[in-house]
């Protein structure tokens, strides 16, 4: 008899506890932010910063394409076989492995990787969206790695890209890809109405240029956010500018909520993982929050939604 091909419940969506992986989710976030600052650097901007995303992969995240002059390179972050792998059009290849180590030294290793390779590339070593930063050439107390949990979040972001995916196959209008911002580290999906929206005010960690070019339109944005010291993982929607009742506009599931403090609705991810038909819930959440605010900022629905993708 063959096995059964399809993965478990808990394997698509593990225990993802804050405290039980909090050091590692610390470290590997300022990982990536440096990878993702590359990205920025070497890719030409575009609207709502969406050049300096990265995007999970069968085996971990990559940048994918970016460019050194003529020089075409990609860098990937590979979980799996814990390694930082960066490629050249060229042939070239340098990785180290990846494992507990501080943010310097991964910073060091990684700029010798890009200097052997001839990707000539300056950052800046302030990480951003994070309390009390630390330039990574001097971040040393960021040093944890745990293969498990690191996997585990790869594996939800994973399963979070195929749902909210077939999410963003539900709208005909302007809609981001389907990536994973380095400051925050959360997994994104936006969708716009057309309309032009208000000057965003300040946010604290990024200049006012980005905020206000990410918000420069009206949107209905959803995510997954792994959590932070103080908030356990959550998938989360809000609405930019927030419409009135839209904080009050009825959702699903029940185990989903408005938060003030955040200023978002949000539904635990322990509440999917839970769930006995966890695509369905999270499908759910996306839908009615999305409801809210294109019904309460009354959205050009007609034009922008595929007939009966509620539905589906």
């Amino acid at each position: 008899m063959n096995p059964d091909p399809t993965p478990h419940s808990s394997d698509l969506w593990p225990a993802l506890a804050q405290a039980d992986w909090a050091d590692t989710c610390a470290t590997l976030q300022l990982w990536i932010q440096i990878v993702g600052k590359v990205r920025m650097v070497l890719t030409p901007p575009i609207n709502h910063s969406w050049n300096v995303t990265l995007y999970p992969t069968i085996d971990g995240f990559t940048t994918s394409l970016i460019a050194s002059g003529s020089l075409i390179a990609q860098i990937d972050l590979d979980i799996l076989d814990r390694l930082l792998v960066v490629r050249t059009m060229a042939g070239g290849r340098q990785s180290f492995s990846l494992g507990p180590m501080s943010v310097a030294d991964f910073y060091q290793k990684f700029k010798a990787s890009l200097n052997a390779l001839d990707i000539l590339v300056r950052i800046w070593d302030l990480p951003a969206e994070v309390p009390n930063p630390i330039p990574f050439h001097q971040d040393f107390i960021h040093r944890s790695y745990d293969r498990e949990y690191a996997e585990r979040f790869w594996r939800v972001t994973l399963e979070t890209t195929r749902i909210f995916t077939i999410f963003r196959s539900r709208f005909r209008g302007k809609v981001s890809p389907v990536h994973l911002f380095w400051g925050a580290m959360d997994l994104a999906c936006t969708r716009f109405s057309g309309r032009k929206a208000p000057e965003h005010a300040s946010m604290p960690g990024l200049p006012d240029r980005v905020t206000r070019d990410a918000y420069s339109h009206e949107v209905s944005s959803c995510g997954f956010w792994p959590g932070a010291p103080g908030f356990e993982p959550m998938f989360y929607s809000y609405a930019y500018p927030e419409p009135p009742g839209y904080a009050q506009y009825p959702i699903g599931p029940v185990e989903a909520a408005y938060n003030s403090t955040l200023g978002e609705f949000v539904l635990p991810y322990e509440a999917v993982r839970n769930a006995r038909e966890p695509e369905a819930m999270l499908l759910q959440f996306l839908q009615s929050t999305y409801d809210a605010a294109a019904n309460c900022a009354h959205w050009d629905r007609d034009a922008l939604d595929v007939p009966s993708a509620a539905k589906q």
